[in-house]
């Protein structure tokens, strides 16, 4: 059975609840290994902040490449079906000729770092056209009186029907930007993104 897929618990841990989403989402609850979650919050959330506070800066780039090799260690290993690519830089765009909405469309997930105020890690699970769905795991509720009015931007579109799969879909070009607004991934050298495969569903990859 799929689980379905979850939210951050504090302000910090999107990237390693992201990547632990695209787990629940490519695989069977039974099939998952608990080390592999415990290894996963484990080794995000390394960097400080500005006081030295351990955590509250999030996961770093360097954390994000290490889980790739990890995971792909890890499925050796176990035998686990599993593959991951690390990209960076200027390999990280989201066109139809990309890298990454190949993935997708291969049935492949991406954690993808992009801008929601602050840099911040989202899963993408699949591309549909001009747009791709996303499962953003910062939780806003619609009717909250908070509720930030960047949302309602051109380009974003709230999914509330799908929990096993997208709360979000936004526009390639939306995502593309290199400014830091609402689900844009900014400048090059900020862009980073793993891609995670499923090897018994994808088994050309």
């Amino acid at each position: 059975m799929k689980n379905l897929l979850n939210y951050q618990s504090s302000e910090y841990d999107c990237g390693p609840v992201s990547i632990i989403n695209g787990i629940r989402y490519l695989y069977e609850r039974e099939e998952i290994y608990p080390d592999m979650i415990k290894f996963i919050m484990l080794y995000c959330m390394d960097t400080y902040n500005e006081e030295g506070e351990l955590c509250k800066h999030g996961t770093s780039p360097a954390a994000m490449n290490y889980m790739a090799s990890w995971l792909n260690h890890f499925g050796q290993v176990k035998n686990f079906p599993i593959h991951c690519d690390y990209l960076s830089g200027e390999t990280v765009t989201v066109s139809k000729d990309s890298a990454i909405y190949a993935a997708l469309k291969k049935g492949g997930v991406v954690v993808l770092r992009l801008f929601l105020e602050v840099g911040h890690y989202v899963l993408l699970t699949g591309a549909e056209d001009d747009n791709v769905l996303m499962f953003d795991p910062f939780y806003e509720e619609e009717d909250d009186p908070e509720f930030d009015k960047e949302y309602y931007e051109e380009g974003i579109a709230f999914i509330n029907d799908q929990p096993k799969r997208a709360n979000r879909a936004v526009s390639l070009e939306r995502l593309n930007r290199t400014g830091k607004g609402y689900y844009e991934m900014g400048e090059y050298p900020c862009r980073e993104a793993l891609i995670i495969y499923n090897t018994s569903v994808s088994p050309e990859i």
